[in-house]
């Protein structure tokens, strides 16, 4: 069967150009990419979910071949719910592959029709994470060249440089 959908989920707090780049090209292989913003409920968030979806709704508001909405829960229960059966994800590093290996397993062992999709991150973003943003953004470095510039200035907005 062919798939035309997939599901992208994440926390993007806040979302990076490796993100960007990663949807525009899953676009080349899907007719349709849904961003699925995540509750994660293992990190301390700068924005909220609402936040999240609002900057990536603005970043591909051109694009109808991208939805972009928030879930809470199981994955797997959500992409049911969706009737998508393609789980989309990103990897930069060694450390990314050995968790998100052991998510596609666990995934896959809780829903056995779910296909989970790596897509290697290009050489220009692997070094750009969230947390590296914000920890960037805190002591007030430049994240121009990591982020769109939406989310430059909503990760200014929200981080003021600390007094020494």
């Amino acid at each position: 069967m062919r798939h035309t959908s997939a599901i992208y989920p994440g926390s993007f707090d806040p979302p990076t150009l490796g993100h960007i780049n990663l949807v525009n090209r899953a676009l080349g292989i899907f007719k349709r990419v849904v961003i699925a913003v995540a509750t994660n409920t293992t990190k301390a968030s700068l924005f909220t979910p609402e936040e999240r979806v609002e900057l990536l709704q603005s970043i591909f508001k051109d694009n109808p071949n991208v939805e972009v909405t928030h879930f809470h829960g199981l994955l797997v229960d959500y992409a049911r719910k969706r009737g998508v059966e393609v789980l989309l994800r990103g990897l930069r590093t060694n450390n990314d592959y050995e968790y998100e290996l052991q998510m596609a397993f666990s995934n896959k062992s809780i829903a056995p029709e779910m296909e989970t999709i790596f897509l290697m991150t290009e050489n220009q973003y692997s070094h750009i994470s969230s947390t590296l943003i914000k920890e960037i953004a805190y002591f007030g470095g430049p994240i121009k060249k990591m982020v769109h510039p939406l989310v430059e200035k909503a990760v200014r907005k929200k981080i003021k440089k600390p007094k020494p």
